[in-house]
């Protein structure tokens, strides 16, 4: 063998070791990208599985901080008919008050969840907002706008649960000329 062949069969054997070598990288590096991936998958099903607790937790109890808000009021309620119901001589003034206070406390419970009244007594016809039970003739109110509120409406932080049920002002008919 030449020098010449011997210097190629050389260069040959170095090519092929750094060839095994960076396939040894690559092989290394492929391995750590599945485990990485294996990694990512897993935290993706967790982060998936604990959005799906939290999500049936919201649902289950979501309305707890109204549920908390509204108790005592039942409780008066409760505690004012068994207090009537016991009395002999009911003081139909103090069981007003109470009612009263109850309501009040109601009221309180349901500001606190978000939840505000829709009366809208004056108020421009929004039919989104009111559902209109009957149309009346006024010679004073604007026409198409709210003369009567026939039961208030609710809305839970600007979506209206239930529309307030309204009478709306018409026009007044011009009377027949015959």
């Amino acid at each position: 063998m030449t020098d010449k062949d011997t210097a190629a069969a050389e260069a040959e054997l170095v090519q092929e070791a750094a060839e095994i070598d960076e396939i040894e990288a690559l092989r290394q590096q492929a391995e750590d990208n599945w485990n990485k991936y294996l990694r990512v998958v897993a935290e993706l099903d967790n982060l998936r599985k604990r959005n799906t607790r939290e999500l049936e937790n919201a649902r289950r109890f979501g309305v707890e901080r109204l549920v908390a808000a509204i108790l005592p009021v039942r409780d008066s309620l409760e505690a004012g008919l068994k207090a009537a119901s016991e009395a002999e001589n009911v003081d139909i003034a103090a069981l007003l008050e109470g009612e009263q206070a109850t309501l009040r406390l109601l009221d309180q419970a349901l500001e606190s969840a978000g939840i505000a009244p829709i009366d809208p007594e004056g108020e421009p016809f929004d039919p989104e907002r009111h559902e209109a039970m009957s149309v009346q003739p006024s010679p004073t109110a604007e026409p198409n706008s709210v003369i009567a509120v026939v039961q208030k409406g609710y809305a839970l932080h600007d979506r209206v649960v239930r529309p307030a049920r309204v009478v709306v002002a018409q026009a007044p008919q011009p009377a027949d000329e015959a």
